[in-house]
């Protein structure tokens, strides 16, 4: 009877040797980078300054978190994201949308306002940065 057990016990210590040993593996891997495309791209209009001509924009933006947990946040909180976003672009001017350093300052002033977000929502800014896949103005 002693014998079964000692080799039992003998079967089962390399086994969970390999799983903390794996565990540990996976705790010095670096956290994954993900993209998260924010899906239907931003369609709307800006400039609303008065004048008769319609401007349109259309925004494909994709936000980049590191780790499980910060992808599973911006998931769970993208209509809320989606809605400050929407409130930026209908705010800008056709001035801010049609230069390079005025879409520059539109995509950080959107990370901002999209970190507050999920600040506010979760304790933690998540999202590491934005970016825009495509945006056009007419």
């Amino acid at each position: 009877m002693k014998a079964r057990i000692l080799l039992m016990l003998a079967l089962i210590l390399p086994m969970a040797v390999q799983a903390e040993e794996a565990k540990e593996g996976k705790e010095g891997e670096a956290p994954k980078v993900s993209y998260i495309s924010l899906s239907p791209p931003f369609v709307g209009n800006y400039g609303l300054d008065g004048t008769a001509k319609l401007k349109v924009f259309k925004a494909d933006i994709a936000l980049r978190v590191t780790g499980t947990e910060a992808a599973a946040a911006v998931k769970a909180n993208d209509a809320l994201i989606r809605n400050q976003l929407v409130a930026l672009f209908t705010q800008q001017t056709n001035e801010a949308m049609s230069t390079v350093e005025g879409k520059e300052k539109l995509r950080q002033e959107a990370l901002k306002q999209t970190q507050q977000v999920m600040n506010d929502e979760t304790g933690k800014p998540m999202v590491e940065d934005l970016l825009f896949n495509n945006l056009i103005i007419q």
